[in-house]
């Protein structure tokens, strides 16, 4: 998937390298046609139109390297506030707003704003059609309000609004998906002639980035789903561990929250500690609910199981890191698990804090051969395995997650 992702930029920079090189051209073929004059009449100041064109096309890739480098992580409305934020750098404005489509309640949305004076009175839901938004968004094409005062279309807010304004749809495949508002303060430039075409350029790519985030986020989602599935089918083949993948996937968050991890890792972990034991289905349920001691020959079968979870997700790109982390969820800090003997820093930490989080689960859950260990009890085994088969720091900021987990209990659930 990243892959495919990266193709999609590479594309997307080559493009606006050569729409730079045509603009160009266009350009210096409309200055030999009409001297210095534009089709408007005005001048069209070249020099300095291309000073703007260069702005364009580092903003373009600016905001191509943020989609990229927070893909899967920023919000809709993080993204849409860095659109209005260059939108209106590139315009010199100081007032303007970023409105989505929200199928569900059958509106646009204002999801980020700037304003001079932080201006509430703005209408925030409107339904396609109305005011100059609305008109933008249903018609695909847009609109440029010289004088709002004036203006019928234009819904007018609690302020003199006598700002020129231009509402622009952004499109995807002609279909809009949302409206990109500015309104021209003092110092504004105008709205008209090429600098109207940059901004419908830096929508245009604005709504695809928003597609593709949304295709990102889709697929996130399916695997997501997907994940939660392998891990119900694994628990169901052992009565005593159902239930066992949500509370390692619970508390794999909270511990890479301890730990500060970046999103991205953190959602890897999860996803181990959901699939950690998915290798288990290869393994035959006498050996799973054998209510005794493992014979020699049942306990090297069960070791198979990280290697048979590793054969299950690796094919899988996008779970690749996860693969690696389910592989080696049994190795030892002190380089005596299996099936490597890596040692270490050489096992990968999401491998490590799995391992934590898994034996912790296993301590304090009935099994067929023993009661589930005290809270207490559980405590101290970790403490003195740490070093040994457990990483010393993922231990101590477990067990701090851990602590305060009864009054997170006690939170979530007041005594009456």
């Amino acid at each position: 998937m990243m892959t495919l992702l990266w193709a999609v930029v590479v594309f997307c920079v080559f493009l606006i390298i050569s729409l730079g090189l045509a603009l160009r051209r266009i350009y210096a073929l409309e200055m030999a046609r009409t001297g210095t004059h534009d089709s408007s009449g005005g001048s069209l100041e070249f020099p300095e139109g291309w000073e703007k064109l260069d702005e364009l096309l580092s903003i373009l890739l600016n905001l191509q390297e943020y989609g990229v480098s927070h893909a899967g992580t920023v919000s809709r409305e993080d993204f849409a506030k860095a659109v209005l934020d260059v939108s209106c750098q590139l315009m010199k404005c100081r007032r303007g707003s970023f409105m989505l489509w929200d199928a569900c309640a059958g509106c646009l949305k204002i999801v980020a704003a700037q304003s001079i004076n932080s201006d509430k009175s703005q209408k925030l839901f409107l339904k396609p059609g109305e005011g100059v938004a609305g008109k933008a968004f249903a018609s695909g094409q847009a609109i440029f309000v010289a004088d709002p005062g004036s203006d019928p279309r234009y819904l007018r807010s609690g302020r003199d609004d006598s700002e020129p304004f231009i509402s622009i749809p952004l499109l995807v495949k002609s279909k809009p998906v949302g409206v990109l508002n500015l309104h021209a303060t003092d110092g504004t430039e105008s709205f008209t002639g090429y600098k109207a075409k940059f901004l419908n350029i830096l929508a245009g790519e604005a709504a695809v980035m928003l597609h593709n985030q949304d295709l990102l986020d889709n697929l996130q989602t399916f695997y997501l789903e997907m994940v939660q599935t392998l891990a119900r089918a694994v628990d169901s083949k052992d009565a005593y561990t159902r239930e066992h993948s949500d509370r390692a996937r619970s508390k794999a968050r909270r511990l890479a929250a301890e730990l500060k991890l970046p999103d991205q890792m953190t959602r890897y972990i999860e996803y181990a500690a959901l699939l950690h034991d998915i290798g288990k289905i290869g393994i035959d349920q006498s050996i799973l609910l054998k209510p005794g001691k493992l014979t020699a020959e049942e306990y090297e079968i069960m070791k198979r199981h990280p290697i048979i979870g590793h054969q299950i997700l690796a094919p899988v790109k996008y779970l690749g890191p996860v693969a690696q982390m389910v592989l080696y969820h049994q190795e030892w800090y002190n380089g005596r698990g299996y099936p490597e003997g890596l040692k270490g820093e050489e096992i990968p930490m999401g491998a490590r804090m799995v391992a934590v989080i898994d034996a912790w689960d296993a301590m304090r859950s009935d099994r067929p051969y023993r009661k589930a260990l005290s809270r207490e009890a559980a405590i101290a085994e970790l403490r003195r395995c740490s070093g040994s088969q457990f990483d010393p720091r993922i231990v101590e900021a477990f067990l701090k997650v851990e602590s305060e987990e009864p009054a997170r209990e006690i939170e979530k659930n007041p005594p009456s």
